[in-house]
């Protein structure tokens, strides 16, 4: 009989200066190497469904334990809008000793810019947004230029046809 575990790797991002921090939360204690680079354990959840049937995305919120490690970086990472790639893994061998090193196959991943940030005396929150969704609660900050999308119209009497 076969068992099998779910996990993730976490990839956080800072927009100038590439990959800051890489975390996986299922082999405690241990780095895994994934994607051809080292993964330290954190301990985080990642939750929230990505995608819903009338394909507007919904937030995706990574919870950490509440201390100064998480909160010296996760102020940064609301503060500078970073980008985290989330992996989630399918772990076929959860042994302590061959399991870090065994090659894990990804199920799904998600790309998202950190657009808030809460905790409490216990967790702290990181609530991720869909780069691609202009749809839901909140759009990802960017300014239109015209650089961007061209000239932009002085009137609000605009049709489309």
């Amino acid at each position: 009989m076969s068992q099998y575990g779910f996990g993730h790797a976490i990839r956080i991002n800072q927009l100038n200066l590439g990959f800051l921090f890489r975390f996986q939360n299922f082999f405690i204690g241990d780095e895994v190497v994934h994607r051809g680079d080292t993964y330290g354990f954190a301990p985080f959840g990642f939750s929230g469904v990505t995608v819903n049937r009338t394909g507007d995305g919904l937030e995706a919120t990574l919870i950490f334990p509440n201390n100064d490690l998480t909160r010296a970086w996760a102020i940064n990472a609301v503060e500078d809008r970073n980008i985290i790639e989330v992996d989630v893994l399918l772990i076929e061998d959860s042994d302590r000793d061959t399991g870090p090193n065994a090659t894990h196959n990804i199920v799904h991943s998600y790309v998202g810019q950190v657009t808030g940030g809460q905790w409490d005396n216990v967790s702290l929150n990181l609530q991720l947004s869909s780069l691609l969704d202009a749809v839901g609660t909140d759009v990802p900050r960017r300014s239109l230029t015209r650089e961007l999308v061209g000239n932009l119209p002085i009137s609000n009497g605009v049709r489309l046809q």
